[in-house]
């Protein structure tokens, strides 16, 4: 019997250990054992590929805590992070130096569709490799990166999302700095000031009678209503992807939040098309949206959204979800909604779309195909408030009716007596 008990509990405790994430270590040494790169992070994968009988699946894994870093280099302007791992992945992170700070140039990303343990059902054997920019930029020299904040990293087929990360690359005595150089989105985007206690000692003067008007306060004016964007992606000179809409979104911090509109005028398009996935960048001033879409079951969806804003305070504010399931339509078709929608992304994020119409896969001539309306802009969305009113009449109705029955039997109790 304590035997059956210790093997639950041994299997209930490596049940829970399967489940925890688990931060990457490594450390790169120069030929004479002196540490020059090091790197503590976290990596989560999400690869989108073609399996058997013309399927889309999608793979999602973690760097694990066991690789190697066979290849890795460091120089003195430019050094290279190489972590292999599984059967045949590698995740490359190339590093280079100017004056007094570095940056990460790029993040080279391979996967072999041969792993059957984490891309079952391939359709094909190849490795192949991504390469993206993280914002990994201006460190100050002999001083570690650290980033807890997720940063989503995206391309047709595969999502990465950094977190945890504390790297120093070009480490210069052998050791790793206790100095910090923290990313953007885990400064705080407001300081409030601290209060002190004051002691005012007045004195009486005489009352008299005139009255003073009291100061007013000017209101925060509302946000205009966004300016409405028309962006398209080519491929290879070909229209694959058409968006026309109007974006504000809201961060809310506790009590307070902070609207900010995508000024369509200022901002810049890019993006990729793909059969399974497609992908807009949107990129103004203060603002860059990363909108992604999946085709699934001949069916497209937003399937994951960042957005990076600059407040106005100066703060970088980033979020992201990678699990939604808006503007859904039939691949061949567009998505269409006039009317404003609200949409909470995360606890803190709420996107505000107006006059929205997207179509991301089977664009043909560079014009929309028939749009697939959403409920607020069809014919029955009137019906509602109709319904809402008819089943509250009936139910006063019904309260009606019960309350003279009851009235009535309470009569004839007396009349008894």
């Amino acid at each position: 019997m304590m035997s059956r008990c210790a093997a639950f509990v041994l299997l209930l405790a490596l049940g829970i250990e399967i489940q925890l994430s688990h931060a990457t270590e490594v450390s790169v040494n120069t030929t004479d054992n002196k540490l020059c790169l090091y790197a503590n992070l976290m990596v989560n994968f999400s690869v989108t590929y073609e399996a058997a009988g013309n399927k889309s699946e999608t793979a999602e894994f973690e760097l694990p805590d066991s690789v190697t870093t066979e290849g890795s280099t460091c120089g003195n302007t430019s050094s290279t992070l190489k972590l292999h791992f599984g059967d045949g992945h590698s995740w490359i992170v190339e590093f280079s130096k100017k004056d007094k700070t570095y940056q990460a140039d790029s993040v080279i990303f391979s996967y072999n569709l041969s792993d059957s343990t984490i891309f079952p059902n391939a359709a094909s054997n190849e490795t192949k490799n991504v390469t993206v920019k993280p914002h990994i930029t201006d460190v100050g020299m002999d001083t570690s990166y650290s980033c807890k904040s997720k940063e989503m990293l995206q391309t047709d087929a595969v999502n990465q999302t950094l977190w945890n990360v504390l790297i120093q690359a070009f480490v210069s005595n052998g050791s790793k700095s206790e100095n910090i150089t923290v990313c953007a989105a885990d400064v705080p985007a407001t300081t409030v000031a601290p209060t002190t206690n004051t002691t005012v000692v007045t004195t009486a003067v005489p009352v008299t009678n005139s009255t003073a008007p009291l100061p007013t306060t000017t209101p925060t004016p509302p946000l205009p209503l966004p300016n409405i964007g028309n962006y398209s992606i080519s491929d290879n000179g070909t229209v694959c992807l058409l968006a026309n809409f109007g974006l504000r979104v809201t961060f809310t911090h506790g009590e307070k939040s902070q609207e900010m509109n995508l000024n369509a005028s200022v901002t810049a398009a890019t993006g990729s098309c793909g059969v399974n996935s497609s992908e807009l960048v949107l990129s103004s001033d203060i603002l860059t949206v990363i909108l992604s879409f999946t085709n699934e079951s001949k069916k497209f969806k937003l399937h994951a959204l960042n957005v990076t804003a600059k407040s106005s305070s100066g703060a970088v504010l980033t979020e992201a979800n990678s699990s939604l399931g808006l503007w859904e339509a039939a691949v061949g078709s567009s998505y269409m909604c006039n009317k404003q929608q609200d949409y909470n992304i995360t606890d803190v994020l709420t996107i505000h779309t107006f006059d929205l119409r997207v179509q991301p896969f089977g664009v043909h001539n560079g014009q929309y195909s028939t749009a697939e309306e959403c409920f607020l802009d069809s014919d029955l969305s009137f019906l509602v408030p109709i319904a809402v009113g008819v089943a509250l009449s009936f139910l006063i109705i019904l309260v009606l009716i019960s309350y003279l029955i009851g009235r009535r039997k309470s009569r004839t109790g007396y009349q008894s007596v």
